[in-house]
Order: C-alpha cells, then structure tokens, then sequence
C-alpha cells in the first residue's frame, strides 16, 4: 500500500572490518536459481541463474536504493560487482580464490560465513556450485533483459520438421527437442472445438456448432472456425473482462461509503474495442489520454475512463490533498503493472529496492497523472465530473424534435407578450397588503412518515437541545459537524408542500463561527433532486450544474454566530406553480452547522410576488447579483439605473419577464408556457434517461508536483516536472509533456517493456501462465522467461503488424502448440507439472465467469444482451449489508428480477468492498486495485457454489428439462444429448451406464417423495414448465446437476 511504513534496524556495512561480505548476500541460498540451473557443462547465464538469487536475498542492501545501500557496495551492476573495497572484490571473473563472494558462501567461521547464521539460511550445495560455475565461466554481468528492447530472432531449426504449424512451434519443439521431449499429439476435434470456442467467447460450443465442424473435413476447417469465432460479438465480451482486472473496473466507489458511480460505458467501450480489433497502440493511447487527442470523439473521451476507474472516496475526515495524491500514485502504479510489467509502486516512499527506479523517477510520472481536472473528495456521486453524456440515435433525435418545437413556441410567446396589456402590481396604489402565510415544515422533527438519512456520521445524534447548542425555534435543532459531505435528507412523506406563484422556500442556519463550513446547500425533491441553492464555495458541493436550477449559486456563506434566514424563490429553482415537493435536504461541505426550522412561505400580495410583478422581480434580481441565471443581455439590462434605460431597453426588460417569468394562470401567454413546460418535461424525461459516464480532462494549469518524503502527501521534497525511468528510454522532447506524450512513449516500438507484457498477457489467457510466469512483475524480481526468444519474436512480430490483437491470437491458437492433446503422462507431471515446455496442450479450471456462462448456456436460460448497467443476481442475503456504511446506496443488496438474472458475468454489478461471491470464491479479485495474473485454488467452497449456489441449480434444472425434451421420452438418448452438450462428445459405453443408474435412482427416490421433487425444481425464479412430471424433472435436475460438476466440465482440456 502507498503509505505503508516498514522501520528496518541498519546492518553493519558490507566491507566492515575483517572484510564481513555483504550482508545482502545473506539470503543466496533461498532464491530460486536452481530452478533454471544450468547443466554443468552449460554456460551459466547471469540473467537466468544468478540475478534471481541476488535480487531475491542482495539488492535491498546492495541494489538500486542508495539510501538503504550499506557499504557503498552495488551488486546490481557490473561495476559494483567488480569494484575494489580493501583490495578486494565480490566477483573476480575466471578467479574463484579472488572473488570474496565465493570464500564466503564456503566459509565455516560462523563471524564469516554468508549467509550468517543468524539468518535461519543456508545456501544449498547446487546453488554454491552455480555460482562457482558462474565465476570461474569469468562472471559476466548481463543487463536485466527486459530493460533491452526486444530484437526479432530467427525461428530456431528443429529436427522434426513436420510438427510445426507456424513460427511459435519452432521455438516450442526446440526447447522440447533440447531436453529430449515430444510433443503430444493434436487433441480431438471435439476437444478442440471445444477448447477454441472457450477461449475465444467464454461460452461453451452449441451441438450444431461441434457438428458442422466435426463435419468440415477439409483442411481449412479449423482455420474457419478461428474466424468464425474471432468474428463473433461474444468475442469483445470475453477478451474484455481480462482487461477490465488491469483497469480495476467496478461499479463502486470502493472506499467508505462505496456508492454506486456511472463508469459501465467505460467497460461496454472495452468489450466494442476488442470486437472491432483496436489495434492495441491506440488501445492505450486512447485510454490513457484519448481526451487529449485533437477533437476527440465520443468514443476516445470514454476510453480515457480508464484513468478514473481508481477506488475514490468523499469520507468525512479526510483530506483533498492527501487523496489527490493517493489517486495518482495509483495511476502510476496500474499503468506501470499494465503496459510495463513494472512494480513502480515500490518507489514512492523510497528509491526501488530491486529494480532500477527512483523515488524521484517515480514522481516524475506521478506528475503526469497528477493533473486530471477532479475533485479528490467526489462526493460519492453517481457521476463525479468530468462526465459525458451519451445519447443514442434515438434520443439525439427526439432532443432535436423538441429543441424546435420549444424554439417556435418561444416565438409566439414573445409574439403574445409583446401585445398583452399588462398592468404591474407594484404600481398600484391603495391596494390592501395581505399577509403572507408559512407553512412550518421541519421544526422538532421531520414531517409524518418522513424517513431521514445521513451520508456520514451517527444518526442517533441528529438533534440537540438547547443546552447543548443553538436553538432558534421549538426545543430542539438539526446539528452535522465534521470534514467532506454531510446530509440530512429525506425524500418522501405524507405532507408535501404545493408550490404557488411566488412562493419562497426557507430554513434557518447558524455557523458556528470557528469552525464554518466551505459551503451549504439546501436541496428539494419532486420526484428527483435537481432543485438546489447554493451559498459558499459553488464548488466544494459536487451537485449539479453551476448557474442553473440544479445549482443556483445565491452568493457567500450567511454570516457566522447567529441564526440566519435562508430564502429562495421556488421557481428560481425549477419548481412552477403546482409542484409537489416531497422532501428536502440539508447539506453542507466542512464545518459546524445547526439548521431550525425550514418549510414555505406563500406569497400573497401580489405587489411583492417576484412571478408577477416586474418591480418584485427586478428587486429579487438585485439580490442575486451576478449569481442570476438570467441571460446576459438581460442582467445588463437590469444593473441598468431606471434613468439611465431607454424606451428600447425596458420593453426587452418586459418582454423577457412576460414571457420567461410572469405566472399569471389567466394570462394569455399562460397557455403557451404550460405547453413548453410540458414539452421541457419531455425534454427532462429524456435526459433522464441518457447513460453517461466519468471521463479524463486535463487541468489548463498543471498541479505542482514533488517528492513526497516517505510517501506523505504533506512532506514534500524536491520539485519535479514530468519524467521516466532513466533505465528506458527517454521521453519525446516537446512543448507540452502530459498523458498523451506518455502513451505515446508506451507505444514507441523501441519500448522494450510494452509489446513483451502485452503478448505475455495474451499468452496467458490461453496456457494459465505466461512466458515469464510473473506477469506483472518483469523487474529483476521477476521470473525468468521460460522462452525467452519466443517472447521476443512474438513481441516483434505484434509491433509488425501493427499492434494487431485479433492477429496475435490468431497466431497463438493456430499453433501447433495450441492444438495438442492436454492429456498429462506421469513422466510430463514430474518433470514438468506446471507445463511450462509445453509438451502438452493447456488444461486448467475454468475461470468465474466462464463456469457461470457456461452453467447458463448449457441451460438455456443465458441472456446475451450486450451492454448496459450492471446487473444484480442471486447471491446470499446480508454481504453488502455486512460493510455496508449507514445508508449507502449500496448498503442494501436488491436484486434483479427476469432476464436480468442471466446476463452474462462481465455484466455483474461489481461492488467492490463486496464483489459478488460466485466470482470471488473462484478467485475473481475485488478491482480495488490492478490485478495481471489470477490466482486458480481448488476449495470445497467451490463445490459448494456449483452445487448449491440457486444461479447454478436453477441452471441445471432448466438443462434437464433440455434433457428430457431433447430426447423425447427416449433416456438414453437424453442423458447422451445432456453429456454431448455439456462436453462436445459423446459418452462412452461406461458413462452411460452411470448416467442411466444414476437418473434411475434419483427418479425412484422423487417419485416416493413428490414434496422433495418439487422442492428441488422450485429453485430459481424461471417458470417450471408443466408438461413434465415434478419426479422427472427433478430427477433430471440432479443428473444435469452432475453433469455440469463433472471435471471435464469445468476444466478446459
């Protein structure tokens, strides 16, 4: 974690008297260089044998972090190891007795000896005579490979020259043929069909589909059926949730309150991208700073949604500066993680200990990512700006219709008001002052059958009396105290207050004079939220548009130590005569704050009523000064002296306030304005009903950026500007070095991390590890490649054609490699068990998603509508109420209901303190952060939720009721379709004496017990179908039960 702290007590220097050797090398004997040990008569690699040891025990003395270096001694670099101290060296090449390492590792005096005892480490036999080996072979260093940009092998010859089926299998079958290896032989075409349509959809083949290709005997089939599969929508929505682990995509905030927030076009734009062949430079340009590209597209501004996946918070406490730079340093770290393979993270509150990165190098691109245009404390709002609107055809269109229809009625409205006679009140003399009425809303307590919620803090302590604080009205007052957000509100109750013509809304405040807030809000609800008064800082509150109805900005913050009257008039808020408001809130941002009394004043005389009277009006104007949302022209106008105004001027005062303000429910134009308020309605309904989603913008003025010492945000050490890793290569020079300039370096061919950890990646999705085993570590920490020349061909060969992501995996399940038989000998799981040579093709649990998409298409019941909202599913009762935070709108789990039930996976909800547990029993991560490689346990939970779990019996209820319709009364034939489904082959004569058995015995069993049998297909919210007796189809729910927990099932051979 970015401010976690680790105290060390500082060892003795390296080269201290009686020369004791590097404390660093202490820990030789515990790295893993004998799992890559050369035979004797090899050469031993310094990158592949020695640097695993002395990154994993030496750098953190005698690495790259000068400030933890002891003895001034450096083993990461060649001249550190060569480098005289007291007339001797570590490494001496082709000189055993020389090389002080050596007389150490071998040394019995326990004050010599490294590692000393009071490690706990010995260095094992194989791996001192590695290091032996190393140095008498003259102990030449190697430049961490990955640092060195990737140069295009030849495909290595090989004796067996007809196995190959592309490049990737001359490198393979070399490996395999070096070690006295064969390959298996290719699987069986329902294996393959099998295996391909998996990886390539994440969704099982269909029988016709296993059938046309067992059919297509040409030698083209299999290629077909690559295209075919690559081509299919299913494609972009497999690929995507790979991606969307790096990207940590949720629907959540993630932190404290962990409200729900709109960033699922983000994930819908992932799945379009993969499915159209993004070529993967722009890919990553757009995501990292698509809103930076010159006129950006729709598309490229929700691709750089990317950057605002980072968990965020808006808890109370907390502190702006302090998050801004936690957000950052993520950005930082999950870039890093993605593109490079890189641990950055460990350099932010000291110099990496293992890889060649400084603190300062890392707050040179800290620096970069630190200048989005956001607000640190968001609110928890469902769309912390900036956020984009997406409209689709059909909306755009309907937007247009009534963008004309209100043009020409705004026409005829000034037409109208132009030649309506119309009389002010205020000018009237001698007539009566009636009296305006208030209706009391809140005093003492809220109204009947008002539900009150806070965002933050206790709720048993709303209210205080007046001998624990101010109290202007009645015998108590509301009292929030605290940092960030804080609300009282609630949105519905039995009496609601009808507005009139001129009404006023009011509630009483009293700041508390050291300790005020930044900013206060009083907020309304009809039958949503968008009427708000804002007074203070217009952007501390992140709600609403400044300057319109959703945030009527009313000037400073009242005055402090006393209570103040707040007043607003109601259709300055968007309330028109006739609005029912059914509820309020009371909100501030920082401080101390008591509010009292709050409700309506109606205005009856007529004379003083702003919605009728043109002198009310402009005195009501006054008052809001340059916060009136008034056009331009017309608060000109307004500041104008009476004197000073011509005949011209005062009539365009009157014409906009008879046809923009006036209320008179007999005027003439009164007709007019009720139909573009309905039109308007229409207007609002629609918008409404547009998606939008968070986006990237660039602040016009770059935020400062430092060294934070030991990762504090408020400890700041040297300046910096923007910068990378001198270990790569440099930045482009240019005018502007921002996020654009970055993703452009991350795509520069010469990069020598980028194409290696992508390919790598893809790599993985279809052998469960990657070329270098550590996917997101390709530090000197990191695993040595097992292929290493393959990794680099196939990063070449991904730049060559441009970056081609449908082209690499083309290549990859065309090979030969690919296609073998997965079946594991007992000389293969010995010598190689995790299948790293690849002498057999990859067999490995399905993934979370997959095991549930499967479930569903085997059953029939999966909905394949793509796109959308997150959806909620089955899941057990009390896990989001469990961290749920008081009344976070994801404090309380409800779930959908019909089709939505069965989406697919990618399309869960994703909430992140608390993931759906079907997805995280089977190692699915939370997204709070960047994740590259899953882990694969095998847990009896796992059992549990394929077995159990309603989603997945409810699944197998409806794919034995495919079962018995399939084979038409005919049991065999049913129980040999149900196994073809669920494997793409067909049965031997064995298993279909087990099924027969077992369907037998659980018919029997239902049949003496109709209670159970109907208690077992009432699972699931799906209809059971009545044309099947409720012992038969649950007989054959349990056998499609069993079917879908057969190994081979939920396994990709």
């Amino acid at each position: 974690m970015m401010m976690l702290r680790i105290r060390t007590k500082r060892r003795p220097g390296l080269w201290g008297p009686g020369r004791a050797l590097l404390s660093g090398l202490a820990a030789l004997w515990c790295a893993a260089g004998s799992a890559h040990a050369a035979p004797t008569n090899q050469p031993v690699l310094f990158n592949r044998e020695i640097r695993p040891i002395l990154s994993d025990t030496c750098f953190p003395c005698h690495g790259p972090d000068a400030n933890k270096r002891q003895a001034n001694l450096r083993l990461d670099t060649a001249e550190g190891e060569t480098t005289l101290h007291d007339g001797r060296q570590a490494v001496k090449g082709g000189d055993l007795s020389a090389s002080e390492l050596w007389r150490r590792v071998n040394a019995t005096d326990p004050k010599v000896v490294m590692p000393p005892p009071v490690s706990g480490k010995t260095l094992k036999p194989e791996q001192i005579a590695t290091l032996g080996r190393w140095i008498e072979q003259g102990g030449v260093f190697q430049k961490h490979w990955a640092f060195e940009a990737p140069v295009r092998p030849t495909p290595p010859e090989v004796q067996h020259k007809e196995w190959p089926r592309n490049e990737i299998d001359r490198f393979i079958l070399a490996t395999l043929e070096s070690k006295q290896l064969t390959p298996s032989p290719e699987a069986s075409k329902e294996t393959l069909v099998r295996r391909l349509t998996l990886d390539l959809t994440g969704l099982p083949p269909s029988l016709n589909e296993v059938d046309a290709f067992l059919a297509d005997q040409s030698p083209g089939a299999y290629d077909k059926l690559v295209d075919r599969l690559l081509a299919s929508p299913r494609y972009g929505e497999h690929f995507a949730r790979y991606w969307l682990d790096v990207a940590r995509y949720g629907d959540t905030h993630g932190l404290h309150l962990d409200n729900e927030r709109s960033l699922w076009p983000y994930r819908d734009w992932v799945v379009r991208a993969f499915n159209t062949n993004l070529p993967f430079d722009q890919f990553t340009i757009w995501q990292l700073a698509g809103d930076l590209l010159p006129n950006p597209t729709r598309e490229q501004l929700i691709a750089s949604g990317f950057n605002r996946c980072n968990v965020s918070t808006s808890e109370g406490g907390a502190i702006d500066e302090e998050f801004q730079a936690r957000y950052a340093a993520d950005r930082v770290e999950t870039t890093s993680t993605t593109w490079m393979g890189l641990t950055m993270g460990c350099a932010v509150c000291h110099d990496h200990k293992l890889d060649p990165i400084s603190q300062k190098e890392f707050y040179q691109v800290f620096s970069i990512f630190n200048n989005l245009a956001e607000q640190a404390m968001d609110g928890n709002a469902l769309l912390p700006p900036p956020s984009l609107q997406l409209p689709s055809p059909e909306q755009e269109a309907g937007l247009k219709d009534l963008s004309a229809r209100l043009t020409e009625l705004d026409k005829k409205i000034h037409e109208t008001a132009a030649s309506v006679h119309y009389v002010d009140p205020a000018t009237l003399v001698n007539t009566p002052k009636p009296q305006a009425t208030e209706t009391v809303w809140v005093e003492d307590d809220f109204p009947p059958k008002a539900e009150p919620t806070i965002n933050n803090g206790n709720q048993s302590n709303l209210w205080i009396s007046a001998s624990e604080g101010p109290v202007l009205s009645g015998q108590r007052s509301l009292h929030r105290v605290g940092k960030g957000l804080h609300q009282v509100f609630f949105p519905n109750c039995d009496q609601v207050l009808t507005i009139g013509p001129g009404d006023r809304l009011f509630a009483y405040l009293y700041i508390d004079p050291k300790d005020p807030p930044q900013s206060i809000m009083l907020q309304y609800y009809t039958d949503d939220w968008r009427s708000r008064a804002n007074w203070g800082d217009p952007d501390a509150i992140p709600y609403g548009t400044k300057g319109t109805s959703e945030k009527l900005l009313m000037g400073s913050l009242p005055e402090a130590g006393k209570w103040v009257r707040l007043e607003v008039l109601a259709s300055r808020l968007g309330l028109k005569p006739g609005t029912k408001v059914k509820g309020m809130a009371f909100t501030q941002f920082d401080g101390n704050v008591y509010w009292d009394k709050a409700g309506l004043l109606s205005a009856n005389d007529l004379a003083e009523n702003p919605d009728l009277s043109l002198t009310a009006w402009e005195k009501d104007e006054a008052a809001l000064g340059d916060n009136s949302t008034v056009p331009r022209e017309i608060k000109d106008l307004r500041k104008k002296k009476e004197t000073e105004r011509t005949d011209a001027d005062r009539q365009k005062l009157r014409d906009y306030f008879l046809s923009s303000v006036w209320s008179d429910p007999e005027s003439p134009v009164g007709p007019l304005r009720a139909e573009v308020n309905r039109l308007r309605d229409q207007r609002r309904a629609i918008e409404q009903e547009i998606p939008a989603t968070m986006i990237s913008k660039e602040l016009d003025k770059p935020r400062p950026a430092w060294v934070l010492i030991r990762g504090q945000y408020d400890k700041h050490g040297e300046p910096v500007g923007p910068g990378v890793p001198s270990v790569l290569p440099p930045l482009q020079v240019c005018e502007v070095t921002n996020r654009l300039t970055f993703a452009r370096w991350l795509v520069d061919p010469k990069h020598p991390l980028t194409a290696r950890v992508t390919v790598n990646r893809f790599w993985q999705q279809f052998f469960s590890l990657g070329i270098v085993k550590t996917t997101e570590d390709f530090g000197t920490k990191g695993e040595w490649p097992s292929h290493p020349e393959l990794l680099d061909w196939l990063a070449t060969e991904f730049i060559r054609t441009g970056w081609d992501m449908k082209q690499l995996v083309r290549l990859i399940v065309t090979s030969a490699t690919y296609r073998q038989d997965s079946a594991v000998t007992p000389a293969l799981l010995a010598s190689d068990p995790e299948n790293r040579l690849l002498a057999r093709g990859p067999r490995f649990r399905l993934d979370a998603e997959v095991l549930r998409d499967d479930a569903l298409c085997l059953s029939g019941l999966l909905n394949l509508k793509v796109g959308g909202r997150g959806v909620r599913t089955y899941q057990p009762a009390g896990i989001w109420e469990a961290v749920g935070y008081t009344k976070s709108n994801t404090a309380n789990y409800t779930q959908d209901h019909g089709d939505a039930l069965y989406r697919r996976s990618l399309y869960l909800f994703w909430k992140r303190t608390a993931p759906p547990p079907s997805m995280t029993t089977f190692d699915a991560p939370s997204r709070e952060q960047c994740r590259a490689r899953r882990e694969r346990t095998d847990t009896p939970l796992q059992a549990l939720v394929t077995m159990n779990d309603p989603q997945y019996f409810e699944a197998a209820r409806n794919f034995g009721y495919r079962m018995w319709r399939e084979g038409h009364g005919d049991q065999p034939e049913s129980l040999r379709f149900g196994f073809r489904l669920a494997t793409a082959r067909p049965p031997t004569a064995a298993e279909s004496a087990i099924l027969q058995e077992t369907l037998a015995a659980e018919l029997s069993r239902y049949e003496a017990d109709d209670k159970a049998a109907k208690q077992t297909i009432s699972v699931g919210e799906s209809p059971v179908p009545s044309d099947v007796a409720p012992a038969e189809l649950a007989a054959y729910t349990m056998v499609a039960s069993l079917l879908l927990n057969l190994d081979e099932v939920v396994t990709k051979n």
